[in-house]
């Protein structure tokens, strides 16, 4: 018997690929290596499923740097509000929060999963866990059938690969998908981490100086080989064992990567300002009256909550200034040395960890060779993908599953439409 449409990959985009072909009218098998479906979506957003974000189209598309352009043409298909109306017309109550993320109210990734789950099986899509792909084999230009492992062969119109990247593999995203894209034609750009925690040889990330230290809304940099800032992100972070983790980290990970590629160079320099709403003068002043105000205190303690403790007396430190002087010894030039670390505390990064370490896979299968408004490829008929197998990635925040969800429903959408209108 032959499919109408074979899904491979059962997370986020493969689950709302199978249930919108199925609500097309097509008869969808849906097959996945693992023993559960939504493996990644239950442990997404801190195990809460950060569903989708709620800003404007052209915000959303700011915040997918890699080929987020792309996504007009989904977006138009399945967008983010489209997600928000799908879910709660499935009983699950939404909440915004911070930036236009979207979670469920109980805060709950599982009750995500298991409704998607729901949804699949109310709607008569088969579902085969624990089966392996081989190979997809393709005949005169077009899909013919899926071989499994087994060597078992399911022939099929139309196949949507929803494998997932490289990133988080123990949900069983291990690029599976590339070497079928490959073998029908696709290039496969370069895959690099995104969305991943930044690595440091700098003496105090060795020495743990800072360890374990967070800090809020800072605005972060990475610096290019010339020392000019190529791109900033503000939030919060936090010093580790190995280098820089936290929201504003893992956003300037991607230029980390690249502009070390690019430079072809061992480290290059990042800069966080603890004060990016103050102006340089403006903060000198600030610590100045502060000092002024109390002369005969210590350093340590006239600036005590100014900043953290452990940075305050790392700071003071780099700037040569002795924490237990009193207020009135330290010179204006060695103020002035200490505001400016305050602004512009610049450090080497030398990479980050592993791709199997981040959150998100960046490159996969080329942009220019799929079609935006069918996810159709352009190389073979009959073959679909969606989700993070393509050359499109996002910051966390929601809108990687955004882009899951979107690209999913469109070619689900696509493929059924194929089928029943052939």
């Amino acid at each position: 018997m032959k499919q109408d449409v074979i899904i491979i990959g059962g997370g986020p985009s493969g689950l709302m690929a199978s249930i919108a072909a199925a609500t097309y009218g097509a008869d969808v098998l849906l097959i996945d290596k693992g023993s559960k479906l939504g493996r990644k979506l239950a442990i997404s957003g801190g195990g809460r499923c950060n569903v989708t974000n709620r800003m404007e189209t052209d915000h959303l598309i700011a915040h997918i740097p890699g080929n987020g352009r792309f996504m007009y043409s989904p977006f138009s298909v399945f967008n983010n509000e489209d997600i928000i109306a799908f879910f709660e017309g499935l009983g699950i109550a939404l909440k915004e929060e911070d930036r236009g993320r979207m979670f469920p109210v109980n805060d709950k990734a599982t009750t995500v999963v298991e409704t998607l789950l729901r949804e699949v099986y109310r709607l008569g899509v088969t579902i085969r866990t624990n089966t392996h792909v081989e190979t997809i084999e393709y005949v005169e230009g077009a899909v013919d059938y899926v071989q499994l492992s087994t060597g078992e062969k399911l022939y099929t119109s139309s196949v949507i690969i929803a494998t997932g990247g490289k990133s988080v593999p123990h949900t069983g995203s291990t690029g599976d998908g590339y070497p079928w894209a490959t073998k029908a034609g696709h290039t496969i750009t370069d895959l690099y981490p995104t969305e991943v925690p930044i690595t440091s040889n700098e003496r105090f990330i060795k020495n743990k100086t800072l360890q374990g230290l967070s800090l809020r809304d800072v605005h972060l940099s990475v610096l290019n080989h010339k020392g000019k800032k190529i791109k900033t992100h503000d939030g919060d972070m936090i010093f580790t064992h190995f280098g820089l983790s936290g929201p504003a980290v893992l956003r300037c990970s991607q230029y980390v990567v690249k502009e070390l590629k690019k430079g072809k160079t061992p480290s290059i320099k990042m800069e966080i300002d603890l004060f990016p709403n103050e102006s340089l003068e403006a903060l000198f002043q600030m610590v100045l009256k502060l000092m002024q105000a109390a002369p005969k205190k210590a350093v340590k303690n006239v600036l005590k909550g100014f900043i953290s403790e452990r940075m305050l007396q790392f700071l003071l430190e780099r700037s040569n200034i002795d924490l237990n002087a009193d207020s009135q010894a330290i010179a204006h030039d060695e103020l002035r040395a200490f505001t400016q670390e305050c602004k512009h505390f610049s450090f080497e990064v030398n990479g980050t960890l592993s791709i199997e370490k981040a959150f998100v896979t960046g490159g996969g299968v080329s942009i220019k060779e799929v079609e935006p408004k069918t996810m159709h490829s352009k190389k073979m008929h009959g073959l679909y993908f969606c989700g993070e197998v393509l050359d499109i990635h996002g910051y966390t925040g929601g809108y990687n599953i955004t882009v899951a969800f979107s690209t999913g429903y469109t070619a689900g959408k696509s493929a059924a439409e194929q089928v029943v209108h052939s």
